[in-house]
């Protein structure tokens, strides 16, 4: 049994201006991982906090209470860019263990990266949906390739949302021509991350590595905010060849590659490939 956790990273807010504050791209990725490796993943990622952050619970909290005490992506890249040795050196420290718990778990990855165009509409809930859809499609191939079942637990948003997602999915696997989604035993179950080691490590993966990333790629010398910050090409020089290599591709009939990270750049529309050179 294979289980697809799926989080976020941005919002689907659209950019008005070169300056805004709203957050330039928007991220939605997945995490492929074996039944069999989620005990472990989970037992990882308790010693990675209680190494790393060490007072994030009160003395009296037992071991598995560290699993609710969330480390959130985005506060990670923020310390590489504080300007501060030890944040940064202290940031890449719980990186790098992220990246090697992660490959003990022989986790797989997929997603969407859409990069705001300046003054374009963000239609939100349409892009939500086709991500997730893109994600159940490479799911579903990859579930097909191992001979294996599965199901999806996706960080849960408001529940108008979480509804209009998981129709645009139930459309699918209920339509007159065949389930599209066979493999998929159901509809997308919304889930809060504070006991999911799966989303909190989609979250990480989205939000400290992916985002940074497409930020720095995509973003740089076209948009002056706080969420473009030039450090961030150090978390695309230490980890873009990892993050290539964590992805799951595959070829259609066609011969036409699909799967892994797909970035949809309205911006200057330059290729998903550019994250990773």
């Amino acid at each position: 049994m294979k289980i697809c956790y799926i989080d976020e990273a941005g919002c689907t807010g659209g950019l008005p201006t070169t300056t805004s504050s709203i957050q330039p791209t928007l991220t939605i990725s997945g995490i492929f991982l074996d039944y069999s490796k989620l005990h472990q993943l989970t037992t990882d990622l308790i010693e990675l906090k209680q190494r790393f952050f060490p007072k994030l619970l009160p003395i009296t909290a037992t071991h598995l209470d560290w699993i609710k005490a969330e480390v959130k992506g985005s506060d990670l890249r923020k310390r590489v860019c504080s300007g501060s040795r030890s944040d940064t050196r202290h940031a890449f420290g719980v990186l790098d263990k992220t990246t090697t718990l992660i490959d003990r778990a022989e986790a797989k990855l997929v997603g969407r990266v859409w990069v705001k165009g300046i003054g374009k509409e963000m239609k939100g809930i349409p892009v939500y949906t086709s991500s997730i859809q893109s994600i159940y499609s490479d799911f579903q191939r990859y579930l097909t390739e191992t001979n294996d079942y599965g199901f999806v637990v996706a960080d849960s948003r408001v529940q108008h949302l979480n509804t209009q997602v998981a129709h645009s999915i139930f459309t699918q696997k209920f339509k007159g021509t065949g389930d599209a989604y066979d493999r998929i035993i159901e509809l997308p179950a919304f889930s809060h991350s504070d006991n999911h080691a799966g989303l909190q490590v989609s979250d990480l993966l989205a939000s400290a590595f992916i985002t940074p990333i497409a930020i720095n790629t995509y973003c740089e010398g076209h948009l002056t905010s706080v969420h473009v910050r030039s450090k961030y090409h150090l978390i695309k020089d230490k980890y873009r060849t990892w993050l290539k290599g964590l992805q799951y591709r595959y070829k259609e009939a066609s011969g036409r590659s699909r799967g892994g990270i797909i970035v949809s750049d309205s911006l200057s529309a330059r290729p998903g490939g550019e994250m990773f050179r």
